[in-house]
């Protein structure tokens, strides 16, 4: 899994000392694209132009700031223009719009939005930055006074203003995706009543649906109302309050509506400049972030990237691969043969004390990508070891390929330390690891951060036993169209407290005992609660020469799995 640096062919120098490098718009990709040019050339001259107030501001951040987390506006400001003069000797011209690009001129129309003046700007070398928009749908209602969108400090600024002036008590909030829970939070906490309206038929879309479901019972039990499946027909202002209207005729009101149902590509900039858009309307670049235009780099929001996984084009809006591409495009403008690797979609989000986090591509995403050599485990092991007070436990969802049983996705829920744990398998993945890699990975261990066989470590396990020949896997979806025996090796009165229709009783430590109570012309299929005495069962059985499955994570992952109509493979 080691890495070591490309020996890519030579650069050919693309910046003279005395051309200028002109990015539009800040934050993560302009901004950190800006500092790198500096810290590589100290003789050019480099211009930032952003239309907003701020030119590198935490956007990840303004959540919190609705909800009094952030209680400082200005803890939110990462970089002021007057940093980039002083520190880098960058021009940065906020309240400046980039109006047209003249590729051939080598120019661009700026217009000064205080002023009005409108004037023409030449580059050397040019980088788009220009961000994502948030989605405003066109929809009966959705201009009317209380209806927000979040993606910039003057957004935040205004929603905090509104439920302080109106006195807001209740929200409702148009989908269930990062921002869209992390509002939902920060309102909660604030004391607001909050309901979550979500198209789809799941929270958090990039999960799988069976993943989502601790997230949306986790949200109910804060108090926060979850209508799923049903679409947005049109927003109405009616006796003070804002009625949401759904496609199925219900109606949810409250003092303030965020639209959080994603961002799109601000490309129109590039499209306009004739550059080449992808068929999801990002702006194209190659793996040196460089346009159709030789002369003309694009980072962020705005472009399109490879998924590494699938390697489909995506559009993956994270500030880490922005930050990323920023450097590869600032290395490349600077004469560095530098190359940016794709993504794969590490992300991560907090609710109500709840984690969610995930890397790779999810089952829905390979099935869409048409990928079908697959396999995945679920497992659900605690944070730390048992005896060590206050363990709580990780569910997790492992994908790998099982021709080489090379990592492809990884989802995590679970109240503490989730994030390294996905951690650990992004880095794996980018690395090129398999489930191998995981089951010997050496990682830290005290009895209150893990265990001697980390939850990491237990996953590459149970799939490298499943490769081996030592765990054949039962498909959770075709639990009701099978044959099989289906036996339940928990104790009895785990049994007798809930479990999967049709299944018998066997309990674990009186199998050995009763081998001949069990068929051995029909295959058998077996699970206890999370898996680890199903895997004991599944090895004592096969040693007997009965013909065995093992349902991945046991009852556990059968109340994930039942309420979302199966799995999806």
């Amino acid at each position: 899994m080691r890495r070591v640096q490309p020996n890519y062919p030579p650069q050919e120098k693309t910046l003279s000392s005395k051309d200028k490098i002109v990015i539009v718009g800040g934050v993560a990709g302009g901004a950190s694209c800006a500092a790198r040019c500096r810290r590589l050339n100290e003789s050019a001259e480099i211009v930032i132009i952003d239309r907003g107030p701020y030119v590198s501001f935490a956007n990840c951040g303004l959540p919190y700031y609705v909800g009094d987390v952030i209680t400082d506006e200005s803890t939110l400001l990462v970089a002021s223009a007057a940093l980039f003069h002083d520190r880098f000797n960058i021009e940065v011209r906020t309240q400046h719009e980039a109006l047209a690009v003249d590729p051939a001129a080598k120019e661009i129309d700026v217009k000064d939005l205080t002023t009005g003046r409108v004037y023409r700007e030449r580059y050397g070398a040019l980088v788009l930055s220009p961000g994502a928009y948030a989605l405003r749908p066109a929809l009966p209602g959705v201009d009317l006074p209380g209806v927000f969108v979040l993606r910039t400090i003057p957004d935040s600024r205004r929603i905090r203003a509104w439920i302080s002036e109106k006195n807001a008590k209740s929200a409702v909030i148009v989908g269930a995706g990062f921002i869209g829970l992390e509002m939902a939070e920060n309102l909660a906490r604030r004391g607001l009543s909050v309901s979550i309206l979500e198209m789809l038929d799941q929270v958090m879309p990039t999960l799988d649906p069976e993943m989502a479901r601790p997230v949306r019972q986790h949200l109910e039990q804060h108090g926060v109302t979850t209508a799923l499946g049903d679409g947005v027909a049109g927003f109405e202002s009616l006796d003070g309050h804002l009625v949401v209207h759904t496609q199925s005729g219900a109606s949810h009101v409250g003092d303030l509506v965020i639209l959080a149902i994603g961002v799109r590509p601000e490309a129109s900039l590039a499209k306009s400049a004739g550059l080449t858009l992808g068929e999801r309307g990002g702006i194209r670049v190659d793996e040196q972030m460089r346009t159709s235009d030789p002369h003309i780099w694009a980072v962020g929001d705005a472009v399109e990237v490879r998924d590494i996984v699938t390697g489909q084009w995506a559009l993956i809006p994270l500030a880490g691969p922005a930050n990323r591409q920023g450097r590869v495009a600032a290395d490349v403008i600077c004469g560095r043969d530098s190359r940016f690797r794709g993504v794969q979609g590490t992300a991560i989000c907090g609710v109500f004390g709840l984690t969610v986090a995930i890397t790779g591509a999810s089952e829905k995403g390979l099935q869409r990508a048409g990928i079908t050599d697959y396999q995945k485990v679920y497992l659900h092991p605690g944070h730390h070891v048992s005896y060590f007070p206050g363990a709580t436990p990780i569910n997790i969802k492992l994908i790998f390929r099982t021709s080489d049983g090379r990592i492809l996705g990884a989802q995590a829920v679970g109240e503490a330390d989730v994030d390294k744990r996905i951690d650990v398998i992004a880095t794996a993945i980018q690395l090129g690891g398999t489930v191998f890699d995981l089951e010997e990975a050496e990682l830290c261990y005290a009895p209150q951060f893990g265990g001697a066989k980390d939850p990491v470590n237990y996953a590459g396990m149970v799939a490298a036993n499943h490769l081996r020949g030592d765990l054949p896997l039962a498909d959770w979806a075709q639990l009701t169209k099978e044959s099989a025996l289906l036996v339940d090796v928990r104790d009895r009165d785990e049994f007798e407290a809930g479990h999967i229709s049709g299944a018998i009783n066997l309990p674990l430590n009186d199998i050995r005992h009763r081998l001949a109570e069990l068929p051995r012309d029909r295959e058998i299929w077996l699970y206890c609660g999370v898996g680890q005495r199903a895997y004991y069962a599944t090895r004592l059985l096969m040693q007997n020469g009965f013909t065995v499955r093992n349902l991945a994570g046991g009852f556990r992952t059968y109340n994930l799995i039942a309420k979302v109509g199966g799995s999806n493979q």
